[in-house]
């Protein structure tokens, strides 16, 4: 494997830092391999869920309900309670939704609906050829910055980048030689460490406004806030992801995980190789690609003028639209029809059957991962049911409004805090629908804008996304990882990860602190950086 680049940028280090980091996430890694396999952690963490919410209800663990009166699964008293799983009551919730919290589990259809499309494009060889078509002639870090960047801005369409971005990446490493957890780590990063970084408003957008407006009315009722309002600081960000994601590889991630050994794969890797491409591989891919131009051109058709049919049936709106909320369908039809024209093209599908098998061949790789959502989503329903997660929320933003900070330092500690609670609520609206009542009001008073404070909450939520097992897609991470290297723990992926989060909360808090408060730049169109003002 080549490391020209790699070995360059590990050089500009200190010998003494570079070895204390090296420890450092030896330590961790360590640590977290001692963890038993992440399943079994799985059901653990469902078991402990039961035994602590019946600790925590005999004690009457609560809090006050930030959100407003009225809110949306506020309770008319106000207080937040733990729902006993020990008990007959929770019993009953445990047995009666042991399945639908299983079916239920949204990342579950997501990966394997399409994995459909996706399998169809892998094994007629369109997706190894195109790689090789791409990539053969760039350079390690020219690939590096690619695969960030093309994360980032898959945040678009988050469901594209975990299924088809991620694995497809660790394939292009290994095809170059390079180590195949690198091209992972630096795809995961950009997908969903920089989960709030993008060049375009996303689905995502107006979600967080909505529930910014809410906790605004509470100051001000006629205050609005639009999808838009980040939108100049989010478009800074995604370079800064990019370039802060690269470097991590090429200097961090890469050297530590050093030359791949192909016997740790758990699966035959021999598809993952690059060679020249042959003529009739050119030829598919002109075909292919013609497929391409064809189904980008129907859905544009679908969603881009005014009367396209996936268009918000009600608003006309692209925000919300049966466009966005089906972008699932659309990469199966995206990878499918092409995937289908290559291999015709090039022999390797001749029928139906070819078809049929491509498909059952992707689904039968996803065994692990389906063991391993059935009890990660009982884990996810039960910390859900029982409002731990909540009031853990909760408590952590009553502790740092208790300590009183008024300046701009205090974004600091804002930050902290929302990376630290995004740890245990993976979900980016269900963090800020119970942190905004606090926060939002609180900073209000203290004279900052809605807008400024939600691009800090962006960056908390953000950057430790990739460390977090809470985080909806992590075992679909592992599964992908563990086929390049079979015996891998959780604490070999976290340990990996840590150096993106590390350095994407300093790059990213520093980015705010001197766009918003050094060079008083707004965070989007005619967003506010001080309220009143």
């Amino acid at each position: 494997m080549s490391t020209t680049a790699s070995s360059g940028e590990q050089q500009n280090s200190p010998p003494a830092q570079r070895k204390a980091f090296t420890r450092f996430l030896d330590t961790v890694e360590w640590l977290g391999n001692l963890l038993p396999h992440p399943i079994t952690l799985f059901a653990m963490f469902a078991v402990a869920v039961i035994v602590i919410s019946g600790i925590a209800s005999y004690f009457g663990l609560s809090v006050a309900d930030p959100r407003p009166v009225g809110a949306a699964g506020r309770d008319p008293d106000g207080i937040i309670e733990v729902f006993n799983l020990f008990s007959g009551e929770g019993l009953r919730y445990i047995v009666t939704s042991l399945v639908t919290n299983f079916t239920g589990f949204a990342p579950l259809g997501t990966v394997l609906v399409a994995l459909l499309g996706v399998g169809i494009a892998e094994h007629s060889g369109l997706l190894s050829a195109a790689v090789r078509g791409l990539v053969l002639q760039a350079s390690q870090r020219t690939v590096t910055v690619i695969v960030v960047f093309a994360g980032i801005l898959s945040n678009t369409a988050s469901e594209l980048g975990y299924v088809v971005l991620i694995p497809l990446a660790a394939m292009i490493f290994h095809s170059l030689g390079r180590h195949p957890l690198a091209g992972l780590a630096a795809a995961f990063a950009g997908v969903s460490g920089g989960y709030s970084a993008n060049l375009l408003i996303g689905t995502v957008d107006p979600l967080l406004s909505g529930i910014t407006e809410s906790a605004a009315h509470m100051i001000d009722p006629t205050y609005t806030v639009g999808p838009e309002v980040n939108w100049f600081f989010m478009i800074a960000s995604t370079f800064l992801i990019t370039a802060v994601g690269s470097w991590v590889t090429l200097a961090i991630v890469e050297p530590k995980l050093g030359k791949y050994d192909p016997r740790e794969a758990s699966v035959d890797l021999s598809q993952d190789k690059l060679g020249a491409l042959t003529d009739a591989e050119k030829r598919g891919l002109k075909f292919a690609g013609l497929a391409v131009l064809a189904v980008s051109a129907l859905f544009a058709l679908s969603v881009v003028p005014e009367w396209g049919v996936l268009r918000h049936p009600e608003t006309g709106e692209v925000s919300g639209s049966p466009f966005l909320k089906g972008i699932v369908a659309l990469i199966v039809v995206f990878f499918a029809v092409p995937g289908f024209v290559y291999g015709r093209v090039t022999g390797s599908m001749k029928n139906d059957r070819d078809v049929i098998n491509a498909m059952s061949k992707s689904m039968g790789t996803m065994g692990m991962y389906i063991v391993l959502v059935f009890f990660a989503a009982q884990f996810v329903a039960f910390f859900k049911v029982t409002n731990l997660g909540t009031i853990f929320a909760v408590v952590g933003a009553d502790t740092l409004q208790s300590i009183g900070l008024t300046g701009p330092l205090l974004f600091l500690f804002f930050i902290m805090m929302c990376g630290f609670v995004n740890l245990m609520l993976g979900s980016a609206s269900a963090q800020w629908a119970v942190t905004a009542p606090i926060f939002v009001p609180m900073l209000m008073l203290l004279g900052y804008a809605p807008e400024v404070i939600q691009a800090a909450y962006r960056i908390g939520d953000s950057v430790t996304n990739i460390i977090t097992p809470m985080m909806s897609y992590f075992g679909l991470i592992v599964s992908f990882a563990t086929r390049y290297k079979k015996d891998l723990g959780i604490g070999t992926l976290i340990a990996t990860m840590i150096p993106f989060s590390i350095f994407f909360f300093i790059g990213w808090t520093t980015l705010f602190f001197l766009w918003v408060f050094a060079l008083g730049l707004p965070v989007g169109p005619g967003a506010a950086t001080y309220f009143g003002s």
